[in-house]
């Protein structure tokens, strides 16, 4: 055991300390607190992980944890995963979150970038917001959600974050067979049970459909979507804000990451009459296709790098939309975009980290970031994103 001062928060949501010199990672804390904690991982001779055991001096900002079966009363290996932050309060979470994505600009993106507040979404506490919710069944039949950074089933009874249908219907599961079992919420208010069995056949993937505004999207109930019930709207209202009056019709538009075409809709309402979305999965291709057809669109299955890497030299863009997964665009992506020189790029981030990096190439490539706007889409987890506008 090692009682650590805990000095600051760390990309991942764990928390800092140190002990003889050496950087400790430790899970349940609070910046300003002193913890007693348990080391996990002292292989390493760089760092170590550890996990808080008890709270010595506790930051005002400590709460209850929004879901028991989390809390720091209970065992390490016996708290549920999947609400690391659920121990602070709303508010300084969301200073928190500022605060990773400020260091990571420091460090990353070169110097001058203000780091936006990480605004709210919605006026609730948090809680009733996941539309999509991941359990997994053990060998004995117990079904819940993994213990934090561990494979181990936790039997729950609440399910805080998930739609009250969610929670529910997760909470009815009984004698299933080991492997993952999916819930979704589709715009429809029903829930959809995906099982996904260690073995036999992986059923087809059911089609639902999702809402944004108006406009409705088709979307394997297993294939990407905005987890937030608010999300998918919350972050097009933001796309569109910043490129209204951007969208020159004469131009041609990419839509890069382009899912079941969420952005690139926005694109076509904003004025984009030659536009192109890319997307690696022809699942999600096919179905942008669809959800695209009142707008001339061409929706093409491809890498993004592999397909910026196809254009022919000299091609000009007007907006480039980028929505990368967690690791980022990456050089040849942010080569690639910076080779079509366009009039703006919106870059779409779930990783402080990742966007930083890319953010720093493209300054090196002289873009400027005319602004960031960050969302708490992620209440209760260290998970936030952010919108980056860039111009030359």
């Amino acid at each position: 055991m090692l009682d650590l001062d805990i000095t600051g928060i760390a990309h991942g949501g764990t928390f800092i300390a140190r002990h003889e010199g050496r950087v400790v990672f430790v899970s349940d804390a609070i910046p300003g607190e002193r913890v007693r904690a348990r080391v996990t991982d002292g292989a390493k001779s760089s760092f170590w992980r550890a996990e808080t055991v008890e709270v010595l001096e506790a930051s005002p900002h400590r709460r209850a944890h929004v879901w028991k079966e989390a809390d720091i009363s209970r065992a390490p290996a016996d708290r549920a995963g999947g609400a690391d932050l659920g121990h602070i309060d709303l508010a300084h979470q969301r200073t928190l979150k500022r605060q990773v994505l400020t260091e990571a600009l420091d460090k990353f993106a070169g110097s001058g970038l203000e780091a936006p507040e990480i605004m709210a979404i919605d006026d609730g506490d948090g809680t009733g917001w996941r539309t999509r919710v991941s359990l997994h069944v053990d060998a004995d039949g117990v079904v819940g959600p993994f213990a934090a950074r561990s494979h181990r089933v936790i039997p729950v009874q609440s399910h805080p974050l998930a739609r009250r249908r969610v929670a529910a219907e997760a909470l009815s599961l009984k004698n299933a067979k080991p492997g993952r079992i999916d819930l979704v919420q589709s715009a429809d208010g029903q829930v959809h049970v995906l099982r996904r069995p260690e073995r036999g056949k992986r059923p087809a993937s059911e089609v639902i459909k999702e809402q944004v505004g108006e406009r409705t999207f088709r979307v394997d109930a297993d294939g990407f979507w905005q987890v937030h019930a608010r999300a998918a709207d919350t972050l097009d209202t933001a796309v569109r804000s910043v490129l209204e009056g951007r969208v020159d019709p004469a131009k041609t538009h990419l839509d890069l990451y382009g899912g079941v075409g969420l952005f690139a809709a926005s694109l076509a309402e904003l004025g984009a009459t030659d536009l192109v979305t890319v997307e690696s999965s022809s699942r999600a291709t096919e179905h942008a296709k669809h959800n695209l057809d009142p707008f001339d669109v061409a929706a093409v299955t491809d890498r993004v790098d592999r397909y910026l890497g196809g254009l022919p030299s000299g091609m000009k863009a007007g907006t480039v939309v980028l929505d990368p997964p967690r690791a980022g665009a990456g050089r040849a992506v942010v080569d690639g975009v910076h080779a079509l020189s366009p009039d703006a790029i919106v870059y779409v981030a779930c990783d402080p980290v990742a966007l930083a990096r890319d953010l720093g190439t493209f300054r090196d490539l002289g873009w400027n970031v005319e602004s960031l706007q960050g969302f708490d889409l992620f209440p209760h987890s260290h998970h936030f994103e952010v919108i980056a506008l860039l111009s030359r």
